[in-house]
């Protein structure tokens, strides 16, 4: 009797502990959704960066999840950024740019549970997917106006990091202006930033030096040092315009901002992670442009008046086009 009553005791000191566990877990509920981020520049910038970061919080608000940011500038950071996130239970982690392609797919295989999608691309793994957007489709619109308004009929674009991403919408831009203006002179600096202000203003100062009159930049938060340098020719009284991208920035310099080249990234990013919560998604490149509305063209209203009707019906119509795919802009090949 004794040896039945010692046996019970001690199976009842082995399943207690389990049983206030499991019950601890049960009252805990599910593991939360945890999103991470990385970011190539400051979500401060007014533009590709801090579109993202949008993105993150409207993913905490609409889908309840658990979200982190890092800022990232180096392919070792970008690794470093992604298996962090991933041992730490992440089931889901953006990495914002072209450039991070290459560190998700060597990070990817050791964590199958979690799904890294980097915001432009062409690397597919069963966890890995590149989310397309045809920013393209607008800054073609911005060459063709900016070459239908240019009195010396040259151009300047200015680049942070040669990406082909980046390039990728400089080619739509040049073929936007040449579309109309056939031969017209479309000169392209890249800075090697996308943080470094003053090298940007530099290059589009030494653009506007060598009679370009009209300036697109892709270079994220060092882009206001594009929009200073427009600024100051046009106080001058010298004919400048400058064109925004990623998001809208035409008020960033509002009396030289024609318009901008503009993405809904925060939507994009919560109907991917939407999918990735729900079980659904699948590892494809996801191609998003003006058709389902994440790409536009937004024109300042403020300027409006510099743009004759006949070029605005150029511009609606083209667009329209655009829209029903029997234009295809140019663009990069990946």
């Amino acid at each position: 009797m004794t040896r039945r009553l010692l046996l019970a005791a001690s199976c009842a000191l082995l399943v207690l502990p389990l049983a206030c566990k499991r019950a601890e877990t049960e009252r805990a509920g599910p593991a939360p959704f945890k999103v991470a981020l990385l970011t190539p520049g400051s979500i401060a910038d007014g533009g590709w960066n801090q579109a993202a970061y949008e993105g993150l919080l409207r993913i905490r608000d609409e889908l309840g999840a658990e979200v982190n940011h890092q800022e990232t500038k180096t392919p070792a950071q970008f690794e470093e950024g992604f298996r962090d996130y991933a041992s730490r239970g992440y089931r889901l982690v953006f990495g914002h740019g072209f450039e991070y392609q290459e560190a998700a797919a060597r990070v990817a295989s050791e964590f199958p549970h979690t799904v890294f999608i980097t915001t432009s691309g062409n690397t597919v793994r069963e966890n890995v997917a590149p989310m397309v957007f045809e920013l393209e489709q607008a800054t073609y619109l911005c060459g063709l106006l900016a070459a239908r308004l240019s009195h010396s009929k040259i151009l300047g674009l200015v680049g942070g990091i040669d990406l082909p991403s980046i390039r990728s919408t400089f080619v739509a831009f040049r073929g936007g202006a040449e579309s109309v203006v056939p031969g017209i002179s479309v000169r392209e600096v890249f800075t090697g930033s996308f943080q470094d202000a003053g090298a940007a203003r530099e290059a589009a100062l030494a653009l506007l030096e060598a009679g370009a009159d009209a300036l697109m930049h892709q270079a994220n938060d060092a882009g206001r040092g594009v929009f200073q340098a427009v600024s100051e020719r046009a106080a001058t009284g010298q004919l400048a315009y400058a064109f925004g991208t990623n998001k809208d920035q035409n008020d960033l310099a509002p009396d030289v901002v024609l318009a901008s080249a503009v993405l809904d990234v925060p939507t994009a990013f919560v109907q991917v992670a939407t999918r990735v919560r729900d079980g659904t998604f699948r590892a494809e490149p996801l191609r998003l442009g003006m058709k389902d509305g994440t790409v536009s063209f937004v024109q300042n209203p403020r300027l409006a008046d510099r743009i004759p009707a006949e070029v605005q019906a150029e511009l609606a119509a083209v667009e329209e086009q655009i829209r029903n795919g029997s234009l295809t802009v140019p663009r990069g090949d990946f």
